[in-house]
């Protein structure tokens, strides 16, 4: 087996029958270091191996920008398995209609698909599960260390995943076999002007142009970051003015390039061990903290999945008298009276992205400006899977809890609205960058 068996979880007790074998593509979008297509194609020894996805027409605040994001991956997507004579369908609508029907069609006998532990797609996933009798695994191809081997627990922050992880990379962080090709067979078209038009979307939120979509501009990106960068990121990461960071996360939440793959580019580059460090920290211990948090907290898109100091500290403040109080409508606008969130905001709007450090700020004066911990949680989701490229994403949830809810994080010293949640200020900003020109940038 070319794959550690540790990133397969089959998901029912139905047996591996005669016929094709397919992938159901959805988390991690791309060809190459695919852990789940390594396995289908593992499966698919002398069978016909497919490769599906089901585009849902809507999902959750996600808008053309994102939608557009992503299937103009997809066409990359279906270009290089063409190129490995494998068959690419997209089907529009329910997946629990759409997958069963499919593997009926092709006369599939295992279905493989990767691993995500948003609920919406679990609960697709058992909902494919009843309506089949074949085979059915998933593959965590989107972390480095599997989530369900690097904890069977929710952890509480950094600190307590990290040693796990560490323990366990080097025999997860290994390198990619390549795919193969396959035996020729048809092909199929796809009419992507027709998919864009089932799309039951805003288009009111366009497109981005200042980062191309795709696995080789995701390469090329981060080669670029790699060479010019990085080694910047351990003192500027934090500096909205400095160009430090990597705009790897549209990339990795759309499943582009793999997480893996990066790790193994930055581990074997000429780079400073400060400089690594800084940067895996965020790629790996963050990142695979955020799913963990999903996978093992059914509350993760609440306030409900916030730790139990916070619930308390919360409710303790509940009533603290606010300055400001603003309304969604006004948060969406960029129309407070503070000009460094206002430049956050627009940041959003116009790119699609806000520096990493605008979001704690930007997310933690939304908990200030609004009359409750629930409505700020609810008011910073919304605006994030609405604008950002990357929203809808474990990463988001986990930092919007974070910011709000103090998960992943400790009690701090109390102060009004905020209880013992981590707070941010205007000043403390000023004091880390040039608040001035970050402001210009973006009013």
């Amino acid at each position: 087996m070319r794959i550690n068996n540790k990133r397969i979880h089959k998901i029912n007790e139905q047996p591996i029958r005669s016929g094709s074998i397919v992938y159901w593509m959805s988390r991690d979008q791309r060809v190459d270091d695919n852990w789940a297509l390594l396995y289908a194609e593992e499966l698919a020894l002398n069978r016909d191996l497919f490769v599906v996805f089901n585009l849902v027409p809507t999902f959750s605040q996600a808008t053309l920008r994102q939608y557009s994001f992503m299937l103009e991956g997809l066409k990359e997507v279906a270009e290089v398995l063409k190129q490995n004579n494998i068959p690419f369908h997209i089907y529009t609508g329910d997946p629990a209609e759409n997958i069963p029907e499919f593997i009926e069609e092709v006369n599939c006998g295992a279905l493989v698909t990767d691993f995500d532990p948003l609920k919406i797609k679990r609960k697709w996933q058992n909902e494919v599960k009843r309506k089949i009798d074949i085979a059915f695994y998933e593959v965590d191809t989107h972390n480095i260390v599997p989530c369900r081997e690097s904890s069977q627990k929710q952890e509480y922050a950094a600190y307590t995943i990290r040693p796990k992880i560490n323990n366990l990379l080097p025999e997860f962080l290994e390198e990619f076999p390549e795919i193969e090709k396959q035996k020729k067979v048809h092909i199929p078209e796809i009419d992507w002007e027709s998919l864009y038009e089932q799309l039951e979307v805003d288009y009111t939120v366009k497109p981005i142009d200042w980062l191309t979509p795709g696995s080789t501009a995701a390469y090329k990106n981060l080669q670029e970051f790699i060479e010019t960068k990085i080694e910047k990121y351990p003192e500027q990461s934090n500096d909205p003015n400095q160009y430090a960071i990597s705009n790897m996360s549209p990339y990795l939440h759309f499943g582009q390039i793999s997480a893996q793959r990066i790790a193994l580019e930055i581990e074997k580059a000429d780079v400073s061990k400060e400089a690594r460090e800084a940067y895996l920290e965020q790629l790996i211990i963050r990142k695979e903290l955020t799913d963990n948090y999903c996978f093992y907290n059914k509350d993760y898109d609440s306030p409900a999945g916030f730790p139990d100091w916070a619930k308390k500290t919360i409710k303790e403040h509940r009533n603290d008298e606010r300055e400001h109080v603003y309304t969604l409508k006004e948060f969406e606008n960029a129309e407070t009276h503070d000009r460094l969130w206002n430049a956050a905001q627009k940041e959003m709007l116009k790119t699609g992205k806000m520096h990493n450090y605008m979001r704690m700020y930007w997310a933690k004066k939304i908990l200030e400006w609004t009359n409750s911990a629930e409505e700020a949680f609810d008011i910073a989701l919304y605006l994030n899977d609405k604008y950002e490229l990357d929203g809808r994403d474990p990463n988001g949830y986990g930092g919007v809890a974070w910011s709000v809810g103090g998960v992943h994080d400790r009690a701090w010293k109390e102060r009004d609205i905020f209880g013992k949640i981590r707070y941010m200020s205007y000043s403390g900003c000023e004091r880390k960058f040039d608040v001035d020109e970050y402001v210009a940038r973006f009013l």
